[in-house]
């Protein structure tokens, strides 16, 4: 078996990779202007993670011309999937910012084939399991046998419970692991310390008079903020993306770590349906709001942002990771940001929380130490490099293959 990697090879991003040219893993797109995406590929079938941009944000380019590989994946990732292609479209259909068209999208669902947790299926002649990988709803590991050799494709995982999703626990047995490392030199506070500190800082805002503006990603942030909010009974709104995404996350309650307390979430939340006009009246009032983007870079929060902005009772909590050059990174580091092509000057407070979806380094080291007979491929990470060589110094058999470069296992 060889693997070739595409994309999301020392880097975040457009995740890809191809086996033996014919079973394709993810096919991604990278946030950036413009935009960038995996190498090309022509594959038999295609297996996806699950529905984030970086690993299914190109997946409709696959279907142009007389193309067809069916498509397998989990319900909530299928659906995740077109949500954000046809995101993808309104932004920049028609442009060379978009590599697919509204016809190729439509044929997703033709070919498309979902399947449960621990369910084995055939594809490209492998025989393929997916498994729960514990950071958002229908994400998977993706075990991938030929019957000489088993390869794990980690996707992105986390072995900590979050409200959301519970903590991944598989650790099928594997002769090559290709793995994610996002977080590879990070330890994660304890979850339950960083929820405390954040609802006693939004219930300190609201007390005082003040507004806060949560900036979330709208696929599974934006569903744990609302668990949060719920859970130490604060008062919010919910606005953007995340709104869809919350109504297709509970059509697939299996999914779920406890679906009752996701629907008593969206019951205590307020959805927002209005425009702008709305959104101004909502900014002046004493309440926390959970809404896209979460690096500010679109969304409902460029309404919100600049309606909050001038005073300093109020109050900006960012719940993810601000990629650098981001307006959402520039505010943490200089206390202003360019939202519409305009810098603005933030005199609200603004606090970030680690509420990653990623293990961390313990939770990496944890998860590969299973793993120590195999051989293993560090990707998705900012320090893959580093990291493969933290490992091989461990005793693992590791390395970081760059992006084109194909390995034989």
């Amino acid at each position: 078996m060889n693997v070739r990697f595409l994309g999301g090879a020392r880097e975040i991003g457009r995740s890809g990779v191809l086996i033996d040219g014919d079973l394709l893993v993810d096919f991604g797109m990278k946030t950036a202007t413009p935009p960038q995406f995996p190498l090309d590929a022509d594959p038999e079938a295609v297996v996806v993670s699950h529905g984030h941009l970086d690993h299914v944000g190109t997946i409709p380019a696959l279907l142009s011309g007389d193309r067809r590989p069916p498509i397998h994946w989990t319900p909530p990732t299928r659906e995740l999937a077109l949500t954000l292609a046809r995101d993808t479209l309104k932004l920049h259909g028609g442009t060379y910012d978009c590599p697919f068209t509204e016809q190729e999208v439509k044929r997703v669902t033709q070919v498309s084939e979902t399947h449960g947790y621990r369910e084995t299926f055939e594809a490209a002649g492998y025989e393929v399991t997916l498994f729960d990988a514990g950071h958002i709803p229908g994400s998977t590991h993706i075990l991938i046998d030929d019957g000489e050799t088993r390869l794990l494709y980690t996707g992105d995982f986390h072995t900590a419970d979050q409200r959301l999703v519970a903590g991944t626990t598989a650790r099928p047995a594997a002769d090559a692991v290709i793995t994610e490392s996002t977080y590879s030199d990070v330890s994660h506070e304890d979850r339950a310390a960083i929820e405390e500190r954040f609802a006693e800082s939004v219930r300190t805002t609201l007390w005082e008079g003040g507004t806060v503006v949560i900036p979330a990603f709208a696929i599974g942030r934006t569903q744990e903020a609302m668990l949060i909010c719920a859970a130490h009974d604060i008062p919010c709104y919910v606005d953007g993306m995340g709104t869809h995404v919350t109504e297709l996350v509970r059509r697939h309650p299996e999914f779920v770590r406890d679906p009752e307390a996701l629907r008593r979430a969206k019951s205590h939340a307020r959805f927002i349906t209005g425009g702008n006009g709305q959104r101004k009246r909502i900014a002046e009032q004493n309440t926390a709001i959970i809404t896209t983007s979460g690096m500010l870079s679109g969304g409902p929060a460029m309404t919100y942002v600049p309606a909050i902005r001038d005073r300093p009772v109020n109050k900006i909590a960012m719940t993810g990771y601000q990629v650098e050059g981001t307006p959402g990174r520039e505010l943490l580091e200089t206390g202003r940001a360019e939202i519409d092509g305009q810098v603005m000057p933030v005199a609200a407070q603004v606090e970030q929380y680690d509420f990653s979806a990623h293990a961390d380094r313990g939770g990496l080291l944890e998860f590969l130490d299973h793993y120590r007979d195999s051989q293993v491929l560090v990707g998705h990470g900012d320090r893959c490099e580093a990291f493969s060589g933290e490992l091989s110094e461990n005793g693992f058999d590791a390395s970081a293959p760059e992006r084109g470069d194909t390995i034989d296992l």
